[in-house]
């Protein structure tokens, strides 16, 4: 399986560019690279544009195959040039991945094509697992301008399997990796988190 992440957002809500907005001294990018790189022996960062701060990764960068696509282009982009036939994908705005929630997900979901995990709020899939059997079916859904990733999950071909709350909240109980960092008021909240984990490591030790 190759790491996936997303960081080709306009961050157009939080008004600057969120891939390098800090949070506990290190960029939610490098927080995000972090994780999947000590998962992964590829990790691909897709993005709609090259720009000089990717230079030095050690991930492999990837530009939007179809440009103004939004997740789903990244997406595609990622999973094409994968060398692996799965990808976990995530998003860049995501601060509280964690490698026991993915290596949890990456076991229960061990031969289906999508797997994804349904929330309160809806299914997640920018946490979430994608064979390569699902390019023909992102490129015909990129065709007719439907860029909804979770429509993935009704295609016949496919393998499916939904997660619940339940199976993640045994690695993940507060459910932070599925946290999104989309506004000024989000990195608050995920500050005061961090710094409230800290706080009770040092309490514990």
């Amino acid at each position: 399986m190759t790491g996936l992440l997303l960081a080709g957002g306009k961050s157009r809500r939080m008004g600057r560019d969120k891939r390098f907005l800090e949070l506990g001294g290190r960029t939610l990018l490098q927080r995000s690279l972090s994780v999947l790189e000590g998962l992964f022996d590829e990790v691909i960062v897709s993005v709609a544009e090259t720009f000089p701060d990717l230079e030095g990764l050690r991930a492999k960068v990837v530009v939007d195959l179809f440009p103004d696509c939004a997740t789903m282009g990244g997406l595609y982009s990622g999973l094409s040039g994968a060398t692996h036939p799965r990808v976990f994908a995530a998003a860049c705005d995501m601060p509280f991945l964690a490698d026991s929630v993915i290596r949890r997900m990456a076991d229960l979901g061990r031969d289906a094509d999508v797997v994804m995990v349904r929330l309160a709020n809806g299914l997640q899939p920018m946490h979430a697992m994608y064979s390569k059997a699902c390019l023909p079916h992102l490129e015909r859904m990129l065709h007719a301008k439907n860029l909804r990733v979770q429509d993935l999950v009704s295609v016949s071909d496919l393998s499916v399997m939904i997660l619940s709350e339940e199976d993640v909240r045994e690695t993940d109980p507060q459910l932070l990796s599925f946290l999104n960092v989309n506004q000024p008021a989000d990195l608050e909240f995920a500050r005061k988190l961090l710094a409230g984990k800290h706080s009770a490591e040092r309490e514990g030790s």
